[in-house]
């Protein structure tokens, strides 16, 4: 499976699991858009791999091991939504972008943006600068 589909099959089971204690294959098929049995194909290949422990007719839970990549994705999509909205994007657009960039951005580049996010609100000055950046 490539790593993107994981992501984004992980991200909304982590999402599902929080609100309803379980992410079932009809709930996730419409989420994800795609027919119940394309699902169930999934959550057996996710379990295979470990990221989730599936049930038939019922559903699928996050393994640790799942649960530790919804937590990266989690932190990973906070500091890009952040750093997109200091630069003036609107929260909307940078909740959405987010989403997008987070399956495609490297850990390295993710903490250099969080480094220079915690250096731009540390300093008053670029904190300045940057406010007036987007007004303009």
């Amino acid at each position: 499976m490539k790593e993107k589909t994981i992501e984004e099959y992980v991200e909304n089971i982590h999402q599902l699991e929080e609100k309803e204690g379980l992410a079932s294959t009809t709930t996730l098929a419409v989420m994800m858009g795609v027919k119940p049995p394309s699902i169930t194909e999934i959550l057996k290949k996710l379990q295979k791999e470990g990221y989730v422990h599936y049930t038939p007719h019922a559903g699928a839970t996050l393994t640790a091991r799942g649960k530790e990549l919804a937590e990266e994705l989690k932190q990973k999509h906070g500091i890009i939504a952040d750093f997109l909205r200091i630069i003036g994007t609107s929260s909307r657009t940078a909740e959405i972008d987010a989403c997008q960039i987070e399956h495609h951005v490297s850990q390295e580049t993710v903490h250099r943006l969080e480094l220079l996010i915690s250096s731009i609100q540390e300093n008053q000055d670029i904190l300045n600068w940057f406010e007036e950046f987007c007004r303009s």
